[in-house]
């Protein structure tokens, strides 16, 4: 997979699952495949956050929501 580290606008179902998508002007529709919690390096002064593999047509995509801010982590097309 490749890093990306880029900041995406998501919308998410009520119970915090993404929907959707957008990443360089195209809206991607997902199905979450995976999800866990990441703990964040402590010692860097990372919060927690919760980490999705999703599959969004033929791109595999890792989100990483923490805080109210969603972020594309990691992309494999």
């Amino acid at each position: 997979m490749k890093a990306i580290q880029e900041q995406v606008e998501v919308s998410a179902s009520p119970s915090g699952q993404p929907l959707h998508f957008i990443w360089r002007t195209r809206r991607y529709g997902v199905q979450v495949t995976d999800t866990w919690r990441y703990g964040g390096r402590w010692w860097l002064g990372e919060g927690p956050r919760n980490c999705y593999l999703v599959q969004a047509g033929s791109l595999t995509a890792e989100l990483h929501q923490q805080g109210g801010g969603w972020w594309l982590a990691r992309v494999q097309d």
